[in-house]
């Protein structure tokens, strides 16, 4: 079954999958094996090729939800006497301090990609998936900003895209425009300025060119058939639960919209 949305399904932005979703469509984009009709590896080829690389850091987990863990019940054993020596008092056990959490170092590995000139191995240009570590204040977004900006200090052209709706989105010096979702495409050649592809919910989601080298044609990138096959891939139609309001909830306008969408294609 197809995503009854004809753009970005909500449903995916629930934090219990999204990072599934993150990370088939990392794969799906340079597809080395030509499995999706618009990766881009075939439309690469032979100067240029795609490679997936890590960032890694580390964070203290503060906003992580900790699940399954029950609270540790303290118990004082009850004040006992020796029965053969009634006359001597016996030291009350010593006090049980209660047990707490300290936040533990989680090693974070983010994905993202490379496309890199086939003969000198140079990154021409790089493709962010945000995650809501990189949207969240923390070392996430510390992390992913300071990258950022080294990219944005340099010729390397810079396509982010953010899929999420909640937290706050990557600072756009002079922007007014409120979106659910935006497709940042930053040239090395044009910086300050760049190409801001802002869109909603009901809206599909829009193609853009992939920058590269001047000289060369750019390909055009479709997300949009890319997560309709990861959505069909990956069966999501049988583990989303479309009788309930997606995580995180619609803006206020949006409910009534997704309702009518959702029943007029049986889903509720």
């Amino acid at each position: 079954m197809h995503s009854p949305f004809p753009g970005m399904n909500p449903y995916l932005e629930d934090p219990e999958l999204w990072p599934g979703v993150h990370g088939r469509l990392i794969v799906a984009m340079p597809a080395a094996g030509y499995a999706y009709a618009d990766s881009l590896s075939p439309q690469l080829r032979p100067k240029y090729f795609v490679a997936i690389e890590e960032r890694v850091y580390q964070t203290t987990g503060e906003d992580r939800l900790l699940v399954g863990i029950p609270d540790v019940i303290v118990q004082r054993p009850p004040a006992t006497t020796n029965p053969t020596m009634p006359n001597v008092p016996v030291a009350a056990p010593p006090a049980q301090p209660p047990t707490v959490t300290v936040p533990m170092p989680e090693t974070v590995k983010e994905r993202y990609l490379e496309v890199r000139h086939a003969g000198t191995k140079e990154v021409v240009t790089v493709i962010e998936v945000l995650s809501p570590k990189n949207k969240r204040t923390g070392e996430g977004r510390n992390a992913y900003e300071t990258k950022r900006l080294r990219v944005l200090g340099s010729s390397t052209h810079l396509v982010e895209i953010d899929l999420l709706r909640a937290a706050e989105p990557m600072p756009i010096l002079g922007n007014s425009i409120q979106s659910d979702y935006r497709l940042l495409v930053s040239r090395g050649e044009r910086r300050p300025k760049a190409d801001l592809y802002a869109f909603n919910l009901p809206s599909e989601i829009p193609s853009f060119p992939l920058p590269l080298r001047s000289e060369d044609p750019e390909p055009l990138l479709n997300l949009q058939i890319l997560l309709s096959e990861l959505y069909d891939r990956a069966s999501y139609d049988l583990i989303i639960d479309y009788s309930r309001e997606p995580v995180p909830p619609l803006s206020e306008a949006d409910p009534a919209c997704n309702d009518a969408l959702l029943r007029q294609q049986g889903l509720r």
